[in-house]
């Protein structure tokens, strides 16, 4: 079974190793239902135990291997390494459980799966003891391994829950974002109308001031001619070129008042 945990050749040899007895051992206790008699089944059992003896030797190998190099390796990669012993460990004990099925329905005599000698391989890697509990203690060790799986389980929802109100938080958080946005380009939108209203009213104001002025322009060379007209009558009275101005003309000087006297004899 290839592995994605980073793994030295050396460790990477031993997993292959212990694979390969694991699918021995698949392979091997699907044959037994199939065996009738009871002898063979007996020798094919003998067969697995030694296998599984073996498989008990390449995981403390393993074990010693992995606490050699657990200083050259990051602790997340130690981590991974440990969790997949734990893994075959269990797989291991799943064995062991399986053999005792088949010792029991047999009738024979216990097979001994390990040497009663001072090799265990810590208090992480119950493997030994699986061999010498009872079934009662196997079922005990299988439902306390079922309520740690629970509880990991209840661990992982808990931590799946709170991803999932991180998300909605996030996603809320998103949307009040977007919205705002929104409102920002509509607010531009309106500054960019009112300055384009603006700049109209502006370049209209300017036509007019350029209106006002052209009219004031106009208006101060016309008074400009009145005074010019009015100084030079006044300077030289006698000059025919420059029409009167109405309202402006001097008295006719051939113009003749009546006296008193015209009346004196009415």
């Amino acid at each position: 079974m290839a592995s994605d945990v980073p793994m030295s050749p050396e460790l990477e040899q031993v997993d292959g190793e212990i694979q390969d007895i694991f699918r021995a051992l698949q392979n091997g206790f699907q044959k037994m239902d199939k065996i009738k008699d009871s002898n063979r089944q007996s020798k094919q059992l003998e067969d697995l135990t030694a296998k599984m003896r073996e498989c008990k030797r390449l995981i403390k190998e393993f074990d010693r291997i992995l606490k050699d190099e657990e200083k050259k390796n990051p602790p997340d990669v130690n981590k991974q390494l440990n969790d997949k012993k734990q893994i075959m460990i269990k797989e291991l004990n799943s064995y062991v459980t399986l053999r005792k099925t088949y010792q029991s329905s047999l009738g024979n005599k216990r097979i001994e799966l390990f040497d009663t000698g001072n090799d265990q391989v810590g208090e992480e890697t119950p493997v030994q003891m699986a061999s010498e509990m009872s079934n009662q203690e196997l079922i005990s060790a299988g439902r306390k391994q079922m309520d740690q799986t629970d509880q990991a389980i209840e661990r992982s929802k808990m931590v799946v829950a709170q991803t999932v109100e991180v998300g909605a938080q996030t996603a809320a958080t998103l949307t009040q974002q977007t919205e705002q946005m929104k409102r920002i380009g509509n607010e531009l939108d309106s500054v960019h109308f009112s300055l384009k209203k603006a700049s109209q009213m502006v370049k209209e104001i300017g036509r007019q001031v350029a209106t006002d002025k052209c009219i004031m322009a106009f208006l101060f060379l016309i008074v400009c001619g009145v005074i010019a007209i009015i100084v030079v009558k006044i300077v030289n009275p006698h000059n025919k070129t420059i029409r009167d101005i109405p309202g402006l003309a001097p008295p006719a000087m051939n113009r003749k008042l009546l006296s008193i006297d015209a009346f004196g004899g009415l």
